[in-house]
């Protein structure tokens, strides 16, 4: 079958176009045909083996798992012995390790009914980005309704999804986005829209009970202008901590420390996906809650152009690869 896959960590130039074997399935697992797959952030971390700390868990030298991609949506092409909650023919949206290829092997609780609203692509665009999204907002933001909500990045993978899913919890959102990406804000939904590039919103002239920061490049003290005094801060990854830690330091340990010495809630965010969050997000899809931002989609030969285009950072929503 035909893959991406790498030998070793680096840049684009290391991921190579190439037939491999099939895949083999065990007793517990599922075996999917590709139609399309994600391209997020969590792409470029595998590929780059940045930070040098995730290498502990993704492996040090080299990767572990050669084949690129996370997000997956799919038709069930076969299952194990075991496999009781999905049948060969199903179309399902989740994440296999390994999804930029023809096929790819997961477990059923990593995956759900694709929604039928959906096209393959836009399903392939939800699951680590929505996830992503639904842990921030609810989870670590605990949104309630009537609250103000600031979602910067709005505009991106994760931002995107943010804003909705911030509205459909009831909280008045106000986007933050470039000059181009305005209209795109508002066009799903948010309440009010800042262009960064024309207005300061952490000038202190203004206060929001939740921020989202989905960019990740603002220091704290910067942020904390913004949120109101006792009001929450959830940090999506991003930089702070060089090629070492990354946006681990800054998210996972800068911030919960700081929030010990002042009234503000600061959080960071570790990226899980879980089937009840997958859940969540089709029921929020099938209620027209939720709606994926695809930006432009890639044939899976050019999934390295896909991770440049992902790189230079002006996506507008979700780069998909397309098998």
């Amino acid at each position: 079958m035909k893959a991406i896959t790498q030998d070793t960590y680096g840049s684009t130039d290391v991921l190579e176009f190439r037939d491999i074997e099939e895949p083999a399935i065990g007793e517990n697992d599922v075996l999917v045909r590709v139609h399309a797959a994600g391209c997020g952030p969590d792409v470029w971390h595998l590929m780059t083996g940045m930070p040098y700390m995730a290498r502990l868990a993704i492996g040090f030298r080299r990767p572990k798992i050669r084949v690129r991609g996370w997000d997956v949506a799919g038709t069930v092409e076969a299952i194990g012995a075991n496999v009781t909650d999905v049948r060969p023919g199903d179309e399902v949206m989740g994440t296999a390790e390994g999804s930029f290829a023809e096929l790819a092997v997961t477990g059923p609780d990593k995956l759900v009914p694709k929604p039928a609203t959906l096209t393959f692509p836009q399903a392939a665009a939800v699951p680590v980005s929505g996830t992503t999204a639904l842990r921030a907002v609810r989870d670590q933001g605990n949104v309630q309704p009537g609250q103000r909500v600031l979602v910067i990045g709005a505009s991106g993978g994760v931002g995107s999804l943010a804003v909705q899913i911030a509205k459909a919890l009831g909280g008045h959102v106000t986007g933050v986005s470039s000059t181009s990406k305005t209209d795109l804000v508002r066009s799903i939904g948010a309440d009010e829209v800042i262009d960064y590039t024309r207005e300061d919103f952490a000038d202190g002239s203004r206060k929001w009970d939740v921020i989202v920061d989905t960019a990740g490049r603002r220091p704290l003290s910067k942020l904390r202008r913004a949120l109101a005094p006792k009001g929450t801060l959830v940090i999506v990854g991003g930089d702070g901590g060089g090629h070492w830690t990354g946006g681990f330091f800054r998210g996972i340990l800068r911030a919960p420390v700081l929030s010990l010495f002042v009234g503000q809630r600061l959080r960071g965010l570790a990226s899980k996906v879980k089937r009840e969050d997958l859940i969540t997000l089709t029921e929020l899809i099938e209620a027209g809650s939720l709606t994926p931002v695809i930006d432009r989609t890639y044939p899976l030969i050019e999934a390295p152009d896909a991770i440049r285009y992902l790189e230079e950072g002006h996506a507008r929503g979700k780069i998909v690869v397309t098998v």
